[in-house]
């Protein structure tokens, strides 16, 4: 029998165990990075006066050197909070997201100097030697906060060397906006040729994520991800950094990030420079980096390089914005392709309500308007069925135990009658897909989180139901629908299972996110009274026995 919640569970099911197999997998080595060999164009301007910065020590191995205690400076618009040391930002809060519904809940950070949850976004200049360049503010302004009507706040530093290479970095942060611009100037002001390139990198302690297909933080993508105009989206958990093989790969024009649950970091440097992408692991810290472009300056010459660096939340269309592919970071997997729509027509439908629990309840009408013509012809198909049912149970009768004939019987009965007991399968087809790809936009869309429906029930979509009455209503609705749809061709143990349904799903979907379940209650509510109508609608006398 076509019984649609059936279908989609064991859907849903397999799924969630594909993805939970491939989250296990334990963590590996990593290969170190190289160098890429890009040559960066340099112009015989007249040097600008940049005061040069201390000397940074040298060091035994071509990475990097001690340098002097950083001086940090905070950069602050209406939605984020930053600490700077000019090699760096240290630390993150985001302004607009508290860490939870409670009052006075503190701002999520994103970037933590915290030793247990290490997480920053670097930009490092080295020379041919890997003597990296120390970093000093160029005033002696602590906090950068913008003022009423100001369009954004700048944080300038200075880094330079003994030899005479200088670097002025400013931090350039817009009102309303996650994506800090930072722009390098680099000017060789000494007498010798200096060659160096710069190290865009983001590195962290991977986050706790609880395991188990009912936490929606498991699904989401915790690890590396980068887009590159040829290869398109590519991404890696934290476990699987090294297991897959290295990343080594020039990439002009694309960017490199960090995902975590709801929230991003993402280094895009300048689209006409190329840079080296690769992948770390060394003990407890991960990274991704976008390692270029080296450069050569003889004396006078001097070389910009830009870049953007995402700190915020998953916001699909200021992603797009961004940078091309930085949308994709919104991991839907698989069902990409039906997700985005999904998720613009429920921030359309999110506009109209002004609230993320009726615009899904408004997204499954829509649905199931489209849907209706071929949700017609399965009830129509069941209601001929119902119709048959006595002759059926006459012809298992007759047959006993002898199951291919009662199979060739009950064949010539559908050939005789035109009845297609496959005909309902074509709307459940399409609703697996669409609910699998709601699923992933209660995932990725940071708009749900926290986002209440009913006050005093249901406070947050994103969490589970705190008094079980939307899987209490989903079994009620499961068990009437079941007694409303003919079991015709259905042996006892089936009949049992079928019966027993509706009790298992409210067990699972009571530790499932509210705003799922709320999709699927109301899914089930309107396909109930579908069948209801439709069953009346072509409700005939009973056929009379053969």
């Amino acid at each position: 029998m076509n019984q649609t919640r059936t279908f989609l569970l064991a859907a849903w099911l397999m799924v969630a165990f594909l993805l939970w197999r491939e989250w296990g997998t334990p963590p590996q080595e990593a290969a170190p990075a190289a160098v890429p060999a890009a040559t960066a164009s340099a112009t015989g301007a007249a040097v600008p006066a940049i005061p040069a910065a201390t000397p940074a020590a040298s060091a035994p191995a071509a990475t990097s050197v001690a340098a002097p205690a950083p001086v940090s400076v905070q950069l602050r618009n209406d939605v984020l909070a930053l600490v700077l040391d000019g090699r760096a930002v240290t630390h993150a809060e985001l302004l607009k997201y508290p860490q939870s519904r409670e009052a006075g809940s503190p701002p999520v950070v994103l970037f933590d100097a915290d030793p247990t949850s290490f997480f920053a976004a670097e930009a490092l200049w080295r020379d041919a030697h890997g003597r990296e360049l120390a970093w000093r503010p160029q005033a002696p302004a602590r906090a950068i906060a913008l003022a009423p009507g100001q369009p954004a706040v700048q944080a300038v530093f200075l880094a330079g060397d003994a030899g005479g290479v200088q670097v002025q970095r400013t931090f350039t942060l817009a009102r309303g906006s996650y994506a800090l611009h930072v722009r390098d100037e680099v000017v060789n002001a000494g007498a010798s040729p200096w060659s160096g390139d710069i190290d865009r990198r983001l590195e962290r302690v991977p986050p706790v994520v609880k395991s188990g297909f009912t936490n929606p933080e498991s699904f989401s993508l915790s690890g590396a991800a980068w887009y590159s105009p040829q290869d398109k989206y590519k991404k890696r958990k934290y476990p699987n950094f090294t297991k897959d093989g290295p990343l080594d790969q020039q990439v002009t024009g694309g960017w490199v990030a960090l995902s975590q649950h709801y929230f991003l970091a993402a280094w895009v440097p300048q689209p006409d420079q190329p840079a080296l992408y690769t992948l770390g692991e060394k003990g407890a810290l991960y990274s991704i980096s976008a390692r270029g472009p080296a450069i050569t300056l003889a004396p006078g010459q001097r070389f910009q390089s830009e870049a953007t660096l995402w700190v915020g939340p998953k916001l699909a269309d200021k992603l797009d914005a961004t940078a091309p592919g930085l949308g994709l970071a919104m991991d839907y997997g698989i069902f990409t392709v039906l997700s985005k729509p999904i998720h613009w027509l429920l921030t359309q439908l999110h506009k109209l309500t002004d609230n993320w629990g009726w615009a899904i309840v408004l997204l499954v009408v829509l649905i199931k308007l489209v849907l209706y013509p071929l949700s017609a012809a399965q009830y129509k198909s069941m209601a001929k069925m119902r119709r048959f049912q006595p002759r059926i149970e006459q012809l298992k009768e007759r047959y006993g135990d002898d199951k291919q004939k009662l199979q060739m019987a009950m064949l010539d009965l559908y050939k005789k009658e035109k009845i297609n007991p496959a005909s309902g399968c074509l709307p459940v087809l399409i609703q697996m897909p669409v609910f699998l790809a709601l699923y992933y936009v209660l995932l990725e869309a940071v708009e749900l989180r926290q986002a209440p429906w009913i006050v005093g029930w249901v406070s947050d979509l994103t969490a589970r139901d705190p008094y079980f009455i939307l899987p209490l209503l989903n079994a009620a609705i499961m068990f009437l629908t079941q007694r409303m749809t003919p079991m015709v061709g259905m042996d006892p143990m089936q009949k049992k299972m079928m019966q027993m349904m509706p009790l298992v799903m409210a067990v699972m979907f009571a530790f499932f996110p509210a705003g799922l379940v709320l999709y699927w209650v109301t899914n089930g509510a309107l396909g109930m009274l579908q069948q209801w109508w439709n069953t009346k609608r072509f409700a005939e006398e009973p056929a009379k026995a053969a």
